[in-house]
C-alpha cells in the first residue's frame, strides 16, 4: 500500500466510487461522510493524504471548516479540496486554510488519483529536505516541532498556543534555531530548506 487517503464526501455514491478508484490506485482509503467522521478518523490514525468536499451536508463549508480544525489538531499532510462550486470567494478560503490543491467537479477519478500522486511526490521531496536541515543542525525536540511550525508558515503566537508555551519561549527557540542553521531570519530559513 503506498500511503492511506482520508476521503471526506457527504454522496454515499460519490464517496464510495471515488474510494474504490483510490484502492485501485494501490493507496488505502478511509473515508467520511462530514466533519465530525472525518476529525475521528483523523485522530484515529495516521493518513497521508486528505480529500474533502467543500459542501458537507447542509453545510456549505464544511470541508473549509475542517481544514481548520484538522490543522488546529496538528494534522499537517496536504488536503485537496473538491467542489461543484469553486466561486472566487471559496477557492480563497481554501488555500488561505491551508489547502494544496482545489480540484472542480465533475472530474474523472484519475484525476483525482494523478493530483494525489503528484502531491504526496512533492511532499516526501520536501519532506526529505526539511529533515536533512533539522538533522544537520542538531535540533532539540522541541526546536525541530518548533522550526516545522515556522515552515508551515505559522507566527511565534500561534506556534506559542498549539506548543503550550508563551510566545517569549517560542522566540527564545527560534533565536536558537537560527543560530544553529547559521540563518538570521525565516526568509534565510527557508532559503536554506528549500534551496538544498
Amino acid at each position: 500500500m503506498k500511503a492511506t487517503i482520508l476521503l471526506v464526501e457527504d454522496e454515499d455514491d460519490t464517496r464510495e466510487m471515488l474510494a474504490s478508484a483510490i484502492e485501485r490506485a494501490g493507496y488505502g482509503c478511509v473515508t467520511a461522510r462530514d466533519a465530525p467522521g472525518a476529525v475521528e478518523r483523523a485522530r484515529a490514525g495516521l493518513v497521508d493524504v486528505i480529500v474533502t468536499d467543500v459542501v458537507l451536508g447542509s453545510d456549505d463549508r464544511g470541508g473549509l471548516l475542517l481544514i481548520a480544525d484538522l490543522r488546529a489538531m496538528g494534522v499537517r499532510v496536504p488536503v485537496l479540496v473538491i467542489t461543484a462550486y469553486a466561486d472566487v470567494e471559496r477557492v480563497k478560503l481554501a488555500l488561505n486554510e491551508g489547502a494544496t490543491h482545489l480540484l472542480e467537479k465533475p472530474f474523472r477519478a484519475a484525476e483525482l488519483v494523478d493530483v494525489i500522486e503528484r502531491v504526496r511526490t512533492q511532499r516526501s521531496d520536501v519532506g526529505h529536505r526539511i529533515d536533512q536541515v533539522l538533522s544537520l543542525a542538531r535540533l532539540t525536540d522541541k526546536e525541530r516541532a518548533v522550526a516545522r511550525h515556522l515552515l508551515d508558515g505559522l507566527s511565534s503566537s500561534e506556534i506559542a498556543e498549539i506548543e503550550h508555551n508563551s510566545p517569549k519561549t517560542i522566540r527564545q527557540h527560534v533565536s536558537q534555531i537560527y543560530a544553529k542553521c547559521n540563518v538570521g531570519s525565516r526568509a534565510e530559513f527557508f532559503r536554506l530548506v528549500y534551496t538544498r
